[in-house]
């Protein structure tokens, strides 16, 4: 069978390298064009897969027309997502962008709309989804382990967003200085903010983990770091017709948790009818609390399996098998989460809560 043809449109986001790495090791998938409106974005990526400069373009347009992908990977600024998203999908092509869905409900909307108009795949890839503990979480919980979900804590975060590039790599404190005042990550305008950068992550996540529970309210307090257009800092708290749940996001952590996890520790707890489970990420075990265990035991995280180990394989499998992604990365749970994030940014412009019917 021939391969897969992808193609990597805009790089704004450094996620972009780590996406296109896996598209280059799968044995299914060929990576036949990049796109950016500036090409010194793309010349790490250029270089490091060997593409000629008839693979490379600066307008969508031009690339989709080159290079008829079956294929396109997204990583726009967050208030670009719903623009660059539907005209990929208008021209035919099945999308996975990077998280978050995008900067507004609407905008998610649109992104949907234009799928299906199209019938092409819309996927949302969180990153966060690929963790092994989150995923065994996952599993313990449909299998009843702590009974139905009442409560999610979620604390994440990073340093800041340009203290790495793709693939980790890390970037010094001098150089996160000079690039703060141009980058997108800190303007409002542009989907910037720790709230818009990590709240989805949790409440997509959590959106998952209980089940698809839709909120009653939505309370969100941000910081206010000055000279910064943006947080660094927000504290969400959801309520559910069980009670409540508390989603922290934050720029600023001691240290990165793919390195040190700082503390509070990066990752979810999670509170069942009839236990708890705590999944911290990139951990090698989680923790589980039931009647049985009330001291607590640790048990080893499953290994993911192909196509269950990163958005590329899977998205690839999807594609193959003719079938729409589920969890986190369907639309339809990435909207819920949206809804989420609206009312939380909402709720701290506003300074009070937000009530849904």
């Amino acid at each position: 069978m021939s391969k897969l043809r992808v193609v990597g449109i805009d790089f704004s986001h450094m996620h972009m390298g780590d996406n296109l790495r896996m598209v280059a090791e799968h044995a299914g998938c060929e990576l036949v064009g990049l796109c950016d409106s500036e090409r010194e974005r793309m010349a790490a990526a250029i270089a490091e897969h060997s593409l000629a400069g008839s693979q490379v373009f600066t307008d969508i347009d031009a690339c989709l027309d080159a290079t008829t992908p079956d294929l396109a990977v997204l990583c726009p600024p967050t208030a670009q997502h719903a623009e660059v998203a539907c005209h990929v999908l208008s021209r035919r092509v099945p999308v996975l962008i990077e998280k978050p869905f995008a900067a507004t409900l609407a905008e998610a909307d649109q992104m949907i709309a234009a799928a299906e108009s199209s019938g092409c795949l819309l996927a949302i890839n969180w990153p966060m989804f690929w963790y092994a503990p989150h995923r065994t979480a996952k599993r313990l919980i449909e299998q009843g382990t702590i009974g139905e979900v009442i409560e999610v804590h979620y604390y994440d975060g990073n340093r800041g967003p340009l203290y790495h590039t793709a693939h980790k790599h890390e970037v010094t404190a001098e150089e996160v200085d000079r690039q703060k005042p141009d980058s997108w990550f800190y303007k409002r305008d542009h989907g910037g903010g720790s709230l818009l950068d990590y709240l989805g992550y949790g409440v997509t996540l959590g959106t998952w983990f209980n089940g698809g529970q839709k909120p009653l309210a939505v309370t969100t307090v941000v910081d206010q770091p000055p000279g910064l257009g943006v947080d660094e800092h927000s504290i969400t708290i959801v309520q559910y017709a069980h009670g409540l749940s508390k989603f922290e996001t934050r720029w600023g952590t001691f240290t990165d948790p793919w390195v040190h996890q700082p503390q509070p520790k990066c990752g979810f707890v999670i509170v069942g009818e009839q236990g708890t489970i705590s999944c911290y990420d990139f951990a090698d075990t989680i923790r589980v609390q039931t009647h049985d265990h009330p001291a607590g035991r640790d048990i080893p995280v499953d290994a993911l399996q192909p196509p269950q180990r990163n958005p590329i394989e899977y998205i690839a499998d999807c594609l193959k098998q003719s079938r729409l992604p589920d969890g986190p990365l369907s639309p339809s749970v990435s909207r819920l989460g949206q809804i989420i994030v609206d009312a939380a940014v909402q709720s701290a412009a506003e300074k009070c809560t937000i009530y849904f019917d």
